[in-house]
């Protein structure tokens, strides 16, 4: 029988040593790496049957970048990620989605050849999945895409202490978020002439009167930004990639011509 081949990641390389020494004497084959850039260049040039990888190396959510690039070009692989215990609360919602199983450290390195067969022969052959372009993307999770902007605005300090209710804050977002689908469906160049946007000039208008300042507001468009990013990262799976790279630019410069616009809209009430 053929060995089954692990891609083990991460960045310690004493905990590596042990664990791919452990997995080979468990009989299976290991190709070890200790970042996320070495891992990515082992899974474009070799197959593996499972991944086994450190969700922090250094960073948080390293160990997801690489759960989510073996999904896309080999969706048949196990994926196993290691979190502390501080951090699987936070990254179970995240990860299991495209992960098979979260290990908690500490856990036994002896038991972990029985556990990758055991997944291994339950593992049910997955489907292909149905891939999505940014835009369905995004107005499908326009109301997950709010709450985020929402959650992140209330965390800084300058823009949470205007005394604005949620519906204040966030009434010129589902317009928006509809003109950057728009952008996204019907003009494919970056950078092309900006469409007028009734939206973002009444934001401008409603801004000046709810006390914002310029900056205040390019700040909230930042945010914006984050949070379409993290709507696209936390649906890797559909994502179209052979898309997503131009529809990341397009929306980045959607995102600033509304910006445009409103500053415009803001700075003419301030004049007037």
């Amino acid at each position: 029988m053929t060995r089954p081949k692990i891609l083990l990641v991460d960045d310690n390389d004493a905990v590596l040593r042990m664990m791919q020494l452990s997995l080979e004497r468990n009989e299976f084959d290991v190709v070890a790496a200790a970042n996320v850039t070495e891992a990515l260049n082992h899974i474009v040039a070799q197959h593996f049957d499972v991944l086994l990888t450190d969700l922090h190396m250094p960073d948080a959510g390293d160990g997801f970048t690489l759960v989510s690039a073996m999904r896309h070009s080999q969706p048949e692989a196990l994926t196993l990620v290691v979190s502390g215990f501080p951090d699987v609360q936070e990254a179970m919602a995240a990860i299991l989605l495209q992960a098979d199983e979260v290990l908690v450290k500490p856990f036994e390195v002896n038991q972990l050849g029985n556990l990758i067969r055991k997944r291994i022969r339950e593992r049910k052959p997955s489907t292909k999945p149905h891939k999505e372009s940014v835009a369905s993307i995004l107005e499908h999770d326009v109301v997950n895409t709010i709450q985020n902007w929402l959650r992140r605005v209330g965390h800084s300090e300058e823009l949470a202490s205007l005394p604005l209710t949620d519906t204040e804050r966030t009434a010129h977002l589902p317009e928006i978020i509809k003109n950057i689908v728009a952008r996204l469906r019907q003009t494919r160049a970056v950078e092309a002439i900006a469409s007028p946007s009734p939206a973002a000039v009444s934001h401008g208008q409603l801004r000046f009167r709810q006390g914002y300042t310029a900056p205040m507001m390019v700040q909230e468009s930042r945010i914006l930004q984050v949070s379409i990013f993290e709507t696209i990262q936390r649906n890797l799976s559909r994502v179209d990639f052979s898309l997503v790279l131009p529809d990341v630019m397009i929306l980045a410069d959607e995102v600033d011509s509304q910006l445009a616009q409103s500053i415009d809209s803001f700075l003419k009430m301030q004049r007037a």
